[in-house]
């Protein structure tokens, strides 16, 4: 009897052994599990120096602190962004492989066939800030006021011109979005980049420009542009004294350049959730909101759900302008 009672806490000693055994595996492979273990990587599509890829550097620095590992950006250059866009689609939905892109990213579904869909095969994130354009002219048209500019074209119409850095371009839209609220013609000049654009309407041999504030707002201080409004639905906190193109008389105009993360599809919600918050925390860091707000841009941090549903809106608005004008990528 003895011996069958040791026999038997041998076996219960064993069995509380090997399932200790399995707890401890298990605790490490929770551990193993918690994200992130190991680097991540934020794709950007454009090349480095731009301000995606800019914003991405900054947000990359800052989620690193938060998350406790190294958050690095890659730029995978081609295909309009869509290459490195394509390439996270195709990752493993893990959270280690995510996508930084701009506003265009909403505008390229519409001009041309993409090897992914945009909506289906990645997961919104956040939108981590939202910038205006500055119509700007140069001083010597003879327009103050967006209004006078309105006028201008209703007395001759399609005459007067405008720029941007490309057909199917942020700028590009702009124009044709104006065009379509305030019910005049114009003449877009597509160029090869914002910077010749840019050079062309302070030289005076196009009308006006939708510029970006960063690379416009130092020519308007030095006199060699004016500002006619900014693009956003609201006034720009680093141009409170130039109106809106709605205060200009555009009722529902809204047109902006804007920046977000996206994960592949099926990437688990607490990732996602958890980069979100990391993202938000980023943009809201005193040192790269200052950056953002010099740059005309303004902090935003939404989450997955808002993200999602802004999206959707863009993607839907800039294709039925496209469509309308017949618009097509270069």
């Amino acid at each position: 009897m003895v011996k069958r009672r040791n026999g038997m806490y041998a076996v219960m000693a064993a069995l509380m052994a090997a399932a200790a055994a399995v707890a401890m595996a298990v605790a490490a492979d929770a551990r193993a599990d918690v994200y992130p273990s190991h680097t991540v990587k934020l794709l950007v599509g454009q090349s480095p120096g731009g301000s995606t890829d800019v914003i991405a550097r900054l947000v990359a620095a800052q989620m690193t602190e938060t998350l406790g590992q190294s958050v690095i950006v890659e730029n995978r250059t081609g295909n309009a962004g869509s290459l490195a866009a394509d390439f996270v689609a195709k990752s493993k939905p893990d959270g280690y492989t995510l996508l930084v892109v701009s506003s265009s990213f909403s505008i390229n579904p519409s001009l041309s066939a993409l090897p992914f869909d945009a909506q289906t095969d990645l997961a919104p994130v956040t939108l981590l800030a939202e910038a205006p354009f500055l119509l700007v002219v140069n001083p010597a048209f003879p327009a103050n006021t967006l209004p006078e500019l309105l006028k201008l074209a209703a007395a001759r119409p399609g005459t007067l011109t405008y720029g941007s850095g490309g057909n199917g371009s942020s700028g590009h839209l702009a124009g044709a979005l104006l065009e379509q609220l305030a019910d005049r013609h114009f003449i877009h000049v597509p160029y090869k980049g914002a910077g010749p654009a840019l050079n062309d309407v302070m030289g005076g041999h196009i009308d006006f420009l939708f510029a970006s504030v960063l690379s416009s707002s130092q020519a308007v201080n030095q006199g060699k542009l004016r500002a006619l409004a900014v693009s956003s639905a609201t006034r720009s906190a680093a141009l409170p004294n130039v109106p809106t193109v709605a205060e200009g008389g555009v009722t529902g105009y809204s047109a902006t350049t804007w920046y977000a993360i996206l994960a592949p599809a099926g990437t688990p919600a607490d990732i996602i959730d958890r980069v979100a918050a990391a993202g938000k925390s980023a943009v809201n860091a005193p040192n790269v909101r200052k950056v953002l707000q010099d740059d005309g841009a303004e902090p935003i941090g939404s989450t997955p759900a808002e993200f999602k549903t802004y999206l959707a809106t863009q993607i839907a608005k800039w294709r039925a302008l496209v469509k309308r004008f017949g618009i097509r990528g270069e």
